[in-house]
């Protein structure tokens, strides 16, 4: 199968997490996967906790699905914590989309009765909330702690210094085991960047027994079985009604006259 990962990172100014993520995701996958990972060329890819930059963002989230439905891609998965464009992306695609937000909050429900999250700053927080709102969880939501971090690019660092990386993981640590002490079951690094670096130094525990909820690893193992249950289910996976239904044939020609080629899984 082929997955399209798409990060919200620019490439050149995270040279050293991209080569940490391209490892984890390739020590993740089954050996018959293919995944190319994307990032952010057009217009930004440096500050996502900002909604309006998310936003800016997110319109070449959607041109790549649109590319990777047109290029026969098998799932495409969105590899930034504020799930941007995901909804959307779902009413234009034939293959299943996954987001990394949704995806770990909803497998952190099976693995115990509440979840936790330590964000990267206090300016990413209120909008990863919104999402598990928006994903019905907000009763398994047992706290939300933050990291220090206020210019993300700063997380690059720790891949290639080995210092500075430990001292992300100690920082997150800190938050994670205030979470633990007041109940929390699982504990979710809210930044996609920093899951990367906590499975680079094999860092899966709060302490024994209390696991970290790696969301890369997760997204691409969900992201496999979502495209096995749809060919299992003979094509069949997006709910067509309502929520993410795509326009009428009949308007197809009209909209696309306005719009461009858009809607391409729809005929």
């Amino acid at each position: 199968m082929r997955i399209w990962y798409q990060s919200l990172t620019r490439p050149d100014a995270w040279p050293a997490y991209n080569e940490t993520l391209r490892a984890v995701l390739a020590h993740a996958k089954d050996p018959d996967t293919q995944i190319e990972v994307h990032g952010i060329e057009a217009r930004g890819g440096i500050g996502d906790q900002y909604r309006y930059l998310e936003f800016i963002e997110a319109q070449e989230v959607l041109a790549n699905v649109e590319r990777a439905t047109r290029e026969g891609y098998d799932a495409f998965l969105i590899g930034n914590i504020g799930d941007p464009g995901l909804r959307e992306a779902r009413e234009i695609a034939s293959m299943p989309v996954l987001g990394l937000c949704e995806t770990s909050t909803h497998l952190a429900c099976m693995m115990g009765a509440n979840f936790a999250l330590v964000t990267g700053n206090a300016k990413h927080a209120p909008r990863i909330v919104e999402n598990v709102g928006k994903y019905g969880l907000s009763s398994r939501l047992w706290a939300v702690r933050s990291m220090t971090v206020e210019r993300l690019v700063d997380l690059d660092s720790g891949f290639a210094d080995e210092q500075a990386g430990r001292a992300l993981i100690d920082q997150f640590l800190a938050q994670a085991r205030v979470h633990v002490e007041g109940g929390a079951e699982v504990v979710i690094p809210a930044v996609g960047v920093l899951m990367a670096l906590l499975a680079k130094h094999q860092v899966h525990e709060v302490a024994p027994g209390i696991p970290i909820l790696n969301g890369v690893t997760s997204l691409v193992k969900m992201g496999e079985a979502a495209v096995r249950m749809r060919r299992a289910m003979g094509g069949v996976w997006t709910s067509r009604r309502a929520m993410y239904a795509m326009p009428p044939a009949g308007q197809l020609d009209e909209l696309r006259a306005h719009y461009g080629p858009v809607y391409p899984a729809a005929s």
